[in-house]
């Protein structure tokens, strides 16, 4: 896990500080932690970030850090791996599993099953999610292997680069088929899970959305998110009279699936190490499939 950059003639850095804030926007955080562990050399050498730089000269940091991540069980598991490098993992998460480890879900997260995976390929990195997805939705979640690629997708989210796009089954035909939902979402009052939309106290939360396809009673729709806030999706097209097949907690029950009907199945991003930009796609599962084909 190493970076590298040779100094050009056109370059003004006064020093590798500069390099390592405008060329790979590290954090204050990370390169102090760099620093620290001695990882950042000049030609081969241990250096002082400070020292002034030439034509030439190439600076190498090292980001295979070990670090602790006991806090998490390992448990082995039948991980769907789309992708993987040595910098990032592309993981389709089926319905029915948490992400994170919690009171209710200690040994039998995603999380886990990533712990046990990092250990297999002698990988002492800690577990980091880069997006997260309810315990019923199913499809993509991308895993950061380090810090710094972390943070560089942390920036492309901002930035609304990393694109996340969500196929779902919404009740009822829609009137307008395509559309715009720009409404605050905040946590409902009294409830530790349940949102709702609050003009006073939401966050701005926007979602594009586009029917697929219309059957009798539901319609397949496709969400863009511009914004990543918890439940987003299940709130909007509940609010505007399309809750989400099967979602008990803005909608209703359903006798054909036993989970919300919500999928993610394309992220698009740009790879902090190569620049290109990377396409992941997930099918559908089969208990969303099965109700429109």
């Amino acid at each position: 896990m190493e970076l590298k950059y040779i100094v050009r003639e056109s370059d003004n850095y006064k020093n590798i500080n500069e390099i390592l804030n405008k060329e790979f926007e590290f954090s204050t955080r990370l390169i102090a932690k760099l620093i620290k562990n001695n990882k950042i050399s000049l030609n081969g050498k241990m250096c002082n970030t400070r020292w002034p730089i030439k034509r030439d000269d190439v600076i190498t940091i090292d980001l295979s850090i070990d670090e602790d991540n006991s806090n998490i069980v390992p448990t082995k598991m039948d991980l769907d791996i789309i992708y993987e490098d040595e910098w990032l993992l592309v993981v389709n998460k089926p319905a029915g599993i948490a992400i994170h480890p919690s009171q209710l879900h200690y040994d039998n997260s995603l999380s886990n099953g990533i712990k046990y995976y990092f250990d297999l390929i002698e990988l002492k990195k800690k577990i980091r999610p880069v997006n997260r997805l309810d315990f019923n939705t199913s499809g993509l979640v991308i895993f950061a292997k380090c810090e710094y690629i972390q943070e560089a997708f942390s920036k492309q989210m901002q930035n609304n680069i990393f694109k996340k796009e969500y196929l779902c089954i919404a009740e009822k035909p829609f009137e307008d088929k395509n559309g715009t939902i720009n409404l605050p979402i905040a946590r409902k009052e009294g409830s530790i899970i349940e949102r709702c939309i609050d003009y006073d106290k939401g966050q701005k939360s926007v979602t594009h959305y586009e029917v697929i396809d219309e059957f009798e009673n539901y319609s397949l729709v496709k969400c863009k998110l511009e914004t990543g806030r918890t439940h987003q999706i299940r709130v909007h097209l509940s609010n505007i009279g399309h809750p989400l097949l099967g979602d008990t907690l803005y909608g209703n029950s359903s006798n054909l699936i036993t989970r919300q009907a919500l999928h993610s199945f394309r992220i698009i991003l740009i790879h902090p190490i190569s620049k290109k930009q990377l396409c992941f796609k997930s099918n559908l599962p089969n208990d969303m499939q099965k109700l429109i084909y």
